[in-house]
């Protein structure tokens, strides 16, 4: 459901957690409070209003941040890629490829490809070193939780990092991911295979995410603060 405090739109959920949580998320400032099943809506109100304060100046934040101007994918630019930044070198070629040469990744791209073309084939060249690394990551947290995946897939998100099918045990990862330091996938990973054993976000599931990786709330931060670099 959603209330509205002053000017501020909150969603509300209420899980199956003991204390009531309030988010202010990236990139917009969208408002979340997670609250208890039995809490009141009269008692999440008063909530939302004595953090009012808190919230604007968290939403302010995030309204001025620099946004990235769109890209056009030519040489000269900066991308990032498993955080790093990587300068762009285009090369006119008929058939399309992408290697990494030291701190430059060379585009093989068609001489009059346009902008759009050229995003989404950054696309799949993010999709592919996602593929690669997850390859070996997966398995890593598999071995270490005990938790299995039947089987995971990739796509592109604009407001999740990751999801999962509990059902299935099929996983989901964003394929933006590919720009984010390679610890903030193994959280992504780590969060998904916890899933498999708990629905909700409640004391149980960090609980288990802290057992494995104990400074999970940092590595979140550190996703969830880096500014996306893919248009969206």
């Amino acid at each position: 459901m959603q209330i509205q405090v002053a000017e501020v739109p909150i969603e509300v959920q209420k899980k199956k957690i003991k204390n009531m949580h309030l988010y202010v998320k990236p990139p917009g400032g969208r408002v979340v409070i997670s609250a208890p099943l039995r809490v009141s809506n009269k008692a999440i109100e008063l909530f939302a209003r004595t953090n009012l304060p808190w919230v604007r100046r968290q939403i302010k934040r995030f309204q001025e941040q620099p946004r990235a101007a769109k890209r056009q994918y030519v040489s000269g630019e900066t991308i990032y890629l498993w955080g790093e930044p990587y300068r762009i070198v285009v090369i006119e070629s008929q058939k399309t490829a992408y290697k990494i040469r030291g701190d430059k990744i060379l585009l093989y791209l068609p001489k009059k490809s346009s902008v759009d073309w050229r995003e989404k084939f950054m696309r799949e060249v993010y999709r592919a070193e996602l593929v690669r690394k997850t390859e070996v990551l997966l398995p890593k947290w598999e071995t270490i939780t005990g938790l299995k995946s039947s089987e995971w897939r990739t796509k592109y998100m604009k407001t999740r990092w990751g999801t999962c099918n509990i059902v299935v045990k099929r996983i989901w990862l964003n394929v933006q991911l590919a720009q984010k330091p390679p610890v903030c996938l193994e959280y992504v990973i780590l969060h998904e295979l916890t899933h498999f054993i708990e629905k909700h976000h409640n004391e149980r599931f960090y609980d288990f995410v802290a057992k494995f990786m104990p400074d999970w709330q940092a590595v979140r931060a550190q996703l969830n603060n880096l500014r996306l670099d893919a248009v969206e």
